[in-house]
C-alpha cells in the first residue's frame, strides 16, 4: 500500500487507524488499534488472526460503520466509513459467530424475508434466494420452523444465509463457524468458496480462531497482536518463517500431570506445547534438528509419559502464530474443527 493510493481502488483500505477506549480516571486510555494499515483488493478473501483482545472485533466494527476511529482513516469500496456510512451500508454485510439474531416467534423464512425487505430486495427474488441458500446449507426443511426452536448450529446457518442474502460486495465474517460441528463448518467453508467464485470482485474479510480454516480459505492473512499488524502475507509465505528446524507431533499416554515447558529448558528445544485430552495428550515440538528428539523422549519417559505415535510434519499457520505471538490461538469451544 502506498500513502497516495486512491481508496476507490481497494475493497478495504486503512491508514494509521487508531482506536482508544476510555479508562478509569487516572489511567491511560486502552488502545485497541494502534496504527493499523491494511489494503485489501477487490476479489480477495482476506484473513485476520489474533488472540482475544488483539483488536479484531474493533477493526471490524469500524469497517462496518458501527464504531468511529479515534484517529486515522478507513475506506470500504472507496467510501469513508466515518463520513459516508449511509452510502456504504447497502453494499456490505456482516455475520458474527454465536450471535443471537432474529425474532424467535417468526420462522426461519419469515426472518430472512423480513431482513431482505429492510434492504429493499423484491419479495419474489428474496424468496428465491432464501430457498436456494437454505437448500445449499441443508436448512430447506427448516424454513417453516420458528427460530426459537432451532439449535445453535442451525441458527448460525440462518445467520450465514442472512449475510449472503443481499449479495454484498464486501462481506465481513467474524468467527462464522463458531459453534458449528465439523460437517457444518465444512459446508460453510465450501459455500464461502463457491460464493466468491460465482462472481468476480466479491470480497470477504474473515476472522477465525481455526488455523486450518484460514489456510484453506484465505488468499492472504494478517496477524494482529495488541492492536498492531505484526505480519501480513500469503499463508505459504508466512509458513516459510518457521521452516528452520524440525517440527514433531507426539501422541502420548500420561499417568500424571507435568509441565511441558520443562522441555524448553533442554538444549535445541525452541517450543513445546501440550494439549491434554480425555484419553491421551498431544505434544507439539519445534526442535533445532532431529538429533534433539532422543533426549526429549528420555525426559518424557522419566515423567511417566508413554509414546503412542510420532509424526514429523510441515509448518502450519498455527506454528507461525505461536512463533510470532508466543501463545496458541486454538479456542477451547468445540466446533469448526478439521
Amino acid at each position: 500500500m502506498r500513502v497516495h493510493d486512491d481508496p476507490a481502488q481497494w475493497a478495504i483500505l486503512t491508514r494509521d487507524l487508531r482506536r482508544e477506549y476510555a479508562a478509569p480516571r487516572g489511567r491511560p486510555p486502552l488502545v485497541a488499534l494502534d496504527g493499523v494499515n491494511i489494503a485489501v483488493p477487490r476479489g480477495e478473501l482476506f484473513g485476520l488472526l489474533g488472540p482475544n483482545g488483539a483488536g479484531k472485533s474493533t477493526l471490524i466494527k469500524i469497517l462496518t460503520t458501527l464504531l468511529l476511529p479515534t484517529s486515522g482513516q478507513a475506506w470500504v469500496l472507496g467510501y469513508d466509513v466515518a463520513r459516508q456510512h449511509r452510502q456504504l451500508r447497502p453494499f456490505i454485510n456482516m455475520v458474527s459467530g454465536g450471535e443471537t439474531s432474529g425474532y424467535g416467534l417468526l420462522t426461519v423464512e419469515e426472518n430472512l424475508w423480513m431482513f431482505a425487505q429492510f434492504h429493499g430486495m423484491p419479495s419474489r427474488l428474496a424468496r428465491q434466494r432464501i430457498r436456494e441458500m437454505a437448500s445449499r446449507l441443508g436448512l430447506l426443511q427448516r424454513l417453516g420452523t420458528k427460530v426459537s426452536k432451532l439449535s445453535t448450529g442451525l441458527r448460525q446457518k440462518m445467520n450465514i444465509i442472512r449475510g449472503f442474502l443481499t449479495e454484498p460486495e464486501v462481506l465481513f465474517l467474524d468467527e462464522p463457524t463458531l459453534g458449528l460441528d465439523v460437517n457444518a463448518a465444512r459446508e460453510v467453508r465450501a459455500f464461502v468458496r463457491e460464493w466468491m467464485q460465482a462472481r468476480g470482485g466479491r470480497t470477504v474479510l474473515l476472522t477465525t480462531h481455526y488455523m486450518h480454516e484460514a489456510e484453506e480459505l484465505c488468499h492472504r492473512v494478517a496477524i494482529i497482536h495488541r492492536g498492531r499488524i505484526i505480519a501480513l502475507d500469503t499463508p505459504e509465505n508466512l509458513k516459510r518463517r518457521v521452516q528452520g528446524g524440525a517440527l514433531f507431533r507426539l501422541r502420548l499416554q500420561t499417568t500424571r500431570p507435568w509441565d511441558a515447558t520443562t522441555l524448553e529448558a533442554l538444549p535445541g528445544v525452541h517450543r513445546a506445547r501440550l494439549q491434554v485430552g480425555p484419553a491421551d495428550a498431544r505434544l507439539d515440538l519445534h526442535l533445532d534438528d532431529d538429533a534433539v528428539l532422543p533426549p526429549v523422549l528420555e525426559v518424557l519417559t522419566r515423567q511417566g509419559a508413554r509414546l503412542l505415535s510420532l509424526e514429523k510434519r510441515a509448518p502450519t499457520l498455527e506454528d507461525v502464530f505461536v512463533h510470532l505471538v508466543g501463545e496458541d490461538l486454538t479456542p477451547t469451544a468445540a466446533g469448526g474443527g478439521s
